[in-house]
């Protein structure tokens, strides 16, 4: 699967190569506005009609869309870790489970009857009803057999497979993927950590994971932060193929129709290629995996085989500072959640 699509991505790239490849910039107006190809989004800081000095925020971790249309918000505020938002921006309800370390949130139940799965990266993941019933939690690393004693065991989220098998990445801990079956019993796991470019499907933070199904059949996409790279995993965990993004110290994998889409939370300054803070942007990959656009960085130029060319990708001075999670809703907006910044709500980009 992953051959026929990287054959078809050379064609399609080759086709294309004379005209450039599409880059973003941020124009002028009365909103900030970012051309996406053929679309564009302009920017709305002030989406957020909640008063957050009643429902404070910390860190936006991350946010998922409901069937119903409703946003999730999640943030490590112990007041408040769940916030639920109508698409005006307004407040619906709220709740807590009291977790400092609220990190992940992933959607599992069925349309019908939607349920949230919460990460905490001190060691806890529950599943959840929508208005903040546990329904049950996913034992320990080590006391499902996973993980030895003193091992060290911060997961930073979930996803689930197609056939309900639950996955959780280690992103703060060990750096492995854990996949349990879907009555809760761990099975295998696979990954580990190395920052060696030669070590393919090992993570350095391991920061995220999704399932991608937009091939002939689904995969595991998981984020290496500190090493700039997506890397796609069978249910089983074989390795498959990454994609190197130099200057993106990536969240997680967000996929939308036909595309992927992530937040960066740090990045390059110029001519200093450390790991910064206050230089995240937005990130979203095509249907072949090759940047097609950086939102709040500078511009973006590939080759004919979709490989970045110099500069690297570096943020701007746009509006963003440590994005942590991309959330798109049913009209097809985006929502950029960030770490670190000011306990800010989210930022809409309204697709135009």
């Amino acid at each position: 699967m992953a051959m026929k699509r990287r054959s078809f991505a050379k064609t399609s790239l080759a086709a294309t190569a004379m005209g450039g490849f599409p880059f973003i910039q941020l124009n002028a107006g009365q909103r900030k506005r970012f051309q996406v190809g053929d679309r564009a989004y302009e920017l709305e800081e002030g989406w957020s009609q909640v008063d957050h000095e009643k429902t404070p925020l910390k860190d936006c971790h991350e946010m998922v869309c409901l069937p119903s249309g409703e946003l999730v918000l999640l943030t490590n505020e112990p007041k408040n870790n769940v916030i639920i938002f109508n698409t005006a921006g307004q407040l619906v309800s709220k709740w807590t489970l009291k977790m400092a370390g609220a990190h992940g949130l992933s959607l599992g139940g069925s349309a019908e009857k939607p349920t949230l799965w919460i990460t905490d990266f001190r060691g806890r993941i529950v599943e959840t009803t929508i208005d903040g019933g546990v329904l049950r939690e996913i034992p320990n690393a080590v006391a499902c057999g996973a993980y030895k004693e003193n091992q060290a065991y911060n997961p930073t989220e979930t996803c689930l497979g197609p056939d309900g098998s639950l996955f959780v990445i280690d992103g703060y801990g060990s750096q492995f993927v854990l996949k349990f079956s879907a009555d809760g019993v761990f099975q295998k796991k696979f990954g580990g950590k190395s920052t060696q470019p030669k070590n393919h499907g090992r993570f350095m933070q391991a920061h995220g994971i999704a399932l991608d199904t937009r091939g002939d059949e689904p995969l595991l996409v998981c984020t290496g932060r500190i090493r700039n790279e997506f890397s796609w995993f069978t249910l089983e965990g074989e390795f498959v193929r990454s994609v190197y993004l130099p200057g993106a110290f990536l969240s997680r994998p967000v996929i939308v129709g036909d595309e992927l889409w992530s937040g960066v939370c740090f990045g390059f300054l110029p001519n200093d290629y450390r790991m910064w803070q206050d230089r995240g942007f937005v990130l979203g990959l095509d249907r072949y995996d090759r940047p097609m656009a950086a939102l709040g960085a500078e511009p973006i130029h590939c080759d004919g085989e979709g490989v970045l060319q110099s500069p690297l990708m570096k943020a701007d001075d746009g509006p963003f500072t440590n994005v942590h999670d991309v959330c798109a809703n049913q009209d097809g907006n985006l929502y950029a959640c960030q770490w670190n910044s000011g306990k800010v709500p989210p930022f809409k980009l309204h697709r135009v």
